[in-house]
């Protein structure tokens, strides 16, 4: 039989120890936070029913979207006409089901399904892998992990300042220290628009304004004028696209500037009731800034619109979210409130990575290994080994009686920092030698002190 040569699809990857123990460090940080502010956690199926996936994220989603051939004969049901129709009518005749394409429309629909069991308002978290059958880029995967929490059914501006405390508390967690939570509100976009006389055109707007930072000002107002914004209107958002000052004297210039517009108005009114409330939580350092010209990838947000950026990082933002109005009305159940967020749990990695801030003790996993002499080491050893873990320390024996050198350079590629010698000596007086592998040093312990020492 021919040697077949391993490989993967292309835009996976796999995970080794050492990337996962520094992913679940992650994973490990941002669930304790949500867990704090009384999200559950939730789960949803790898695959869903396509009917449920389609037509929820724009015809480009749809083309991005796993689908899974029936099982069995799939093309017993199919006629040579099907084929010649073509793949769009072929489709729904060989694939009932997708792979998740996000959390979101799964948690919708999960939502509907169970409305009647849930308790109102709904928090729940979820950290599950999505998969798209996007082209694998850097950066750019066909499976990766989303990391979400939403809280439904309610309309209450708490839930935004807490999501905000959030994501400070993971921050906080992971040692980052320099980032800028970016605050605005779709309905201050609405207002805007409104304000400068070119009604209707929010889409395009936001579309435009949202590249400020990869093309620039001019370019933006080029793309303006180029999707039909009149000079008159442009020359009307140019002082409001340059807008600056702290917070306060943001909220105080955007509420003179869309006085006649009562969506702007409620918009500025929203933010400055989420402040209200972070003051109220005493969250004085909560790294906010108001941005009147972040847009977001517009479709489903109505209200406060968020996205977090670490600075001085080669990376793009980390983690970002926003209040809706109608999440579950596509599958029948209309005006649930909601606001939810996510972190992009690879870039938080990659930031990590880029700052230097993985934590060197938490890579560990072993913390000692008993070497093995042999046949009496192994045996005491066993014992030994049986108490260490009982008290809760990740040990291990090396499985074998092989040379002391190997025996070590074992503990070192594995980074294990500590090693308990078990010799005849050991055995009879019971004191054995504990040493340190990163600077050598050996103390002479009974297994009671060795357990004391290592916790």
């Amino acid at each position: 039989m021919a040697v077949q040569k391993p490989s993967i699809p292309k835009g996976t990857r796999d995970f080794g120890p050492e990337k996962m123990v520094r992913r679940n460090y992650i994973f490990s940080v941002i669930r304790s936070v949500f867990e704090q502010f009384g999200y559950m956690p939730l789960e949803t199926p790898t695959m869903e029913n396509l009917s449920v996936l389609t037509g929820k994220y724009g015809d480009e989603g749809d083309q991005l979207i796993f689908k899974m051939l029936n099982s069995g004969n799939y093309l017993s049901k199919t006629t040579a006409e099907d084929f010649q129709a073509g793949a769009k009518h072929l489709l729904p005749k060989i694939a009932e089901k997708g792979l998740r394409y996000d959390l979101t429309v799964p948690f919708a629909r999960f939502v509907v399904m169970n409305r009647n069991e849930i308790t109102f308002p709904f928090k729940r978290y979820q950290i599950q892998p999505v998969w798209r059958a996007d082209r694998p880029q850097k950066g750019r995967y066909r499976e990766f992990y989303q990391c979400d929490a939403d809280v439904v059914g309610t309309d209450s501006l708490i839930c935004e300042a807490e999501i905000i405390q959030m994501i400070n508390k993971v921050f906080k967690g992971l040692n980052i220290t320099d980032y800028s939570i970016k605050m605005n509100n779709r309905k201050i976009l609405s207002g805007i628009v409104e304000t400068i006389g070119a009604p209707g055109k929010e889409t395009d707007f936001c579309v435009a304004i949202d590249k400020l930072d990869k093309i620039g000002f001019d370019k933006v107002l080029e793309e303006l004028a180029g999707k039909g914004f009149s000079e008159d209107a442009i020359e009307q958002a140019k002082p409001i696209l340059k807008l600056a000052g702290d917070n306060q004297s943001l909220l105080a210039q955007s509420k003179e500037i869309l006085a006649l517009s009562a969506d702007g108005s409620k918009g500025v009114e929203e933010l400055e009731e989420i402040f209200t409330y972070l003051d109220k939580f005493g969250a004085q350092d909560h790294h906010v800034d108001f941005d009147i010209t972040l847009a977001r990838g517009l479709s489903y947000y109505t209200g406060a619109i968020f996205e977090v950026k670490v600075n001085n990082v080669s990376i793009g933002s980390v983690s970002g979210g926003g209040r809706y109005d109608n999440l579950t009305g596509v599958f029948g159940l209309p005006d649930v409130p909601g606001v939810g967020f996510s972190f992009g749990v690879d870039r938080i990695y990659d930031v990590l990575e880029e700052l230097d801030l993985f934590p060197k003790d938490n890579l560990v996993t072993t913390q000692l290994m008993i070497v093995n002499f042999d046949e009496a080491s192994e045996t005491h050893g066993l014992g030994l080994l049986a108490q260490l873990r009982n008290a809760g320390i990740k040990s291990e024996i090396y499985p074998n009686s092989a040379k002391l050198k190997k025996q070590m350079n074992y503990a070192n590629k594995k980074a294990i920092p500590f090693v308990l010698m078990v010799g005849s000596e050991e055995i009879s007086s019971g004191i054995y030698s504990l040493k340190n592998m990163e600077t050598g040093e050996q103390l002479k312990l009974t297994i009671d002190q060795v357990i004391e020492q290592m916790k």
